[in-house]
């Protein structure tokens, strides 16, 4: 259990660094043309973060890396609606991106419970 709770709080690390090396450009400010600056800064941690939540999950599920991929799935599904709504101003409160967040879970559930 505890390299399950250790590999989603990495995965969830691991998509808030992806988030913000993909939609810092979307801020504007000095950002919009400092992509290069933001893949340096950000590659070699999300990188890292990656190998292990990767690791952690597979070891909670006795190897099996498609259980670490859609627990890594589900997790990223939950961080990236409530970045893009919290950072971005917008909304996640629609039918379509709270179903594909229900579903997120039923992915998660089925890979934790079954």
């Amino acid at each position: 259990m505890k390299n399950l709770i250790i590999g989603i709080v990495l995965c969830a690390l691991l998509h808030i660094c992806v988030w913000f090396s993909i939609n810092l450009q979307l801020l504007g400010g000095k950002w919009v043309d400092r992509g290069l600056i933001i893949a340096m800064i950000l590659s070699v941690p999300t990188s890292c973060i990656g190998f292990y939540a990767t690791k952690h999950l597979c070891e909670y599920a006795d190897g099996s890396a498609w259980s670490a991929r859609f627990v890594g799935f589900g997790v990223s599904y939950l961080v990236f609606p409530i970045l893009t709504w919290a950072i971005l101003g917008e909304s996640m409160f629609t039918a379509k991106v709270m179903i594909c967040i229900l579903l997120s879970f039923i992915i998660m559930a089925v890979q934790i419970f079954y």
